[in-house]
């Protein structure tokens, strides 16, 4: 292949040169033996398939950058370059290793910014899909106070905190919905091929049925007779319901409810309590300003009930208020504690700090509580599927005590 690279010699004239080679890797080698320092490297666009379909960027479209690859990521290009690699260097080095295409892609255009003079966090936001605001302010911090390695190896902490938070809860969830979605399948398939076989002899039979009979029966002839119609009311029904969960209202009354569930509610409290510490303790200790710091942690936590919470304590904080009033006067959304420590913060000038100690706390709360949860759980699935059993065991039974008495 031939590329077209543009540069700088040891006397700091412009150089552009075209050499063969089998990637941009082999370039850059090829102009360090010329004494070059690279720019920028263009490939010549050939009249071929492989040129008209790039299946590098179709590959990196298609594929996604997971957390814990940007976590991998972010704590490998700490350690190089507290390891005194320059950063040109080991972006290099991060995208000859990744195997994701899409990192590798989002890569090697930061690394290519980079090397045209362009500072690493403005690079960094040419791909706000996979770089948030929190990743890109405390790069930022780092880089203009001289520890951008301490702030990227403290921003793979926070976000390694964070993954495994989340990974913990889905974990907690998942037994619950499985059973849930089994049990919600074997009652359709029951209502269209179990019940009419079994209601056609009570039809035969005319006796005077219950209520509870003659209200499976009535679902059960509908859902026979509109077979496709059912089945596309109930997927309709289930994307409804998670297009909703996209939009602000359906936000809003979700995350009502599950502030309100017991037991469930305060994990819910606790894990947005361990976010926003988390967050605030990892920009603050990175130097980020604490007006920014706080309207990063509000597009970072995701339920909607605490982030007019965040948007209170920022106009506090910029009327010169105390950080600490606005968290106790909200006690209802966040621990008691929350405050407490916010205010020994203040008062000793270790907001971070105390900000850091919380979010531990609460990380480990939630995770214990998972843990437990399963215990709490399970007998409620128990009952409701007790209770669903029984309802069809009753409804089923009471005809033929019918006949029976009949007879």
């Amino acid at each position: 292949m031939k590329f077209t690279y543009t540069g700088t010699d040891k006397s700091g004239q412009p150089v552009v040169d075209t050499v063969e080679a089998n990637d941009r890797f082999a370039v850059y080698d090829i102009a360090r033996e010329k004494g070059v320092s690279i720019v920028s490297v263009d490939e010549e666009n050939r009249l071929s398939v492989s040129g008209i379909f790039d299946m590098d960027r179709i590959n990196a479209f298609l594929s996604r950058v997971s957390a814990d690859q940007l976590i991998l990521m972010t704590r490998n290009l700490g350690a190089m370059l507290k390891a005194g690699l320059p950063l040109s260097r080991a972006l290099s080095v991060i995208e000859r290793q990744t195997k994701n295409p899409k990192l590798k892609l989002v890569v090697a255009d930061v690394s290519e910014s980079v090397g045209k003079g362009i500072s690493f966090h403005e690079a960094l936001t040419e791909h706000p899909r996979v770089f948030n605001e929190l990743y890109i302010a405390m790069v930022r911090a780092g880089g203009e106070s001289g520890g951008l390695s301490d702030a990227l190896e403290l921003l793979s902490v926070q976000m390694e905190r964070a993954a495994n938070l989340k990974k913990k809860i889905r974990g907690a969830m998942t037994y619950p919905t499985i059973v849930l979605t089994i049990m919600l399948g074997i009652g359709v398939v029951m209502m269209l091929y179990v019940m009419p076989s079994i209601t056609e002899t009570f039809k035969k039979m005319n006796v005077d049925l219950p209520a509870t009979t003659k209200a499976l029966i009535a679902a059960s002839d509908f859902m026979a007779a509109h077979t496709v119609l059912t089945l596309s009311l109930l997927f309709g029904v289930i994307a409804t319901f998670l297009y909703s969960l996209r939009t602000r209202p359906g936000k809003v009354v979700f995350h009502y409810v599950w502030l309100h569930i017991p037991i469930i509610g305060t994990m819910v409290k606790e894990v947005n309590a361990a976010r926003t510490a988390r967050t605030l303790a990892s920009l603050l200790t990175a130097g980020v300003d604490v007006m920014l710091a706080l309207d990063i942690t509000k597009e970072v936590v995701q339920n909607v009930y605490f982030k007019p919470v965040l948007a209170e304590a920022r106009a506090a904080v910029e009327k010169g208020d105390p950080l600490s009033g606005v968290f106790m006067k909200h006690e209802k959304l966040y621990p008691v504690f929350v405050g407490e420590m916010l205010q020994v913060g203040e008062e000793t000038g270790q907001v971070g700090d105390m900000m850091k100690q919380l979010a531990v706390f609460y990380e480990n709360e939630v995770e214990r509580k998972t843990k437990d949860l399963s215990t709490v759980i399970e007998p409620m699935l128990m009952v409701v599927i007790g209770g669903t059993v029984g309802f069809f065991a009753l409804a089923m039974i009471a005809p033929i005590y019918s006949i029976s008495d009949s007879i």
